[in-house]
């Protein structure tokens, strides 16, 4: 079962990012953990983790005021 990430704007409209795909939580998590400013920087204002078609959560890249 593959983990990949989807992207979203700060109104929560998809947007184009990275299709990485991942073996496991831990692995797509690590990921996200090295590149979110990147994503941030281009756009990207939240990550949905998904496996398959199941949404494991949504998490903000937004910064916290």
């Amino acid at each position: 079962m593959p983990w990949n990430w989807r992207y979203e704007d700060s109104d929560g409209k998809p947007v184009e990012g990275p299709s990485e795909a991942f073996s496991s939580q831990a692995d797509a998590e690590s990921w996200i953990g090295q590149t979110w400013r990147e994503l941030q920087g281009n756009g990207v204002g939240s990550v949905v983790l998904v496996e398959d078609d199941r949404v494991e959560y949504t998490m903000s890249l937004a910064p916290r005021e």
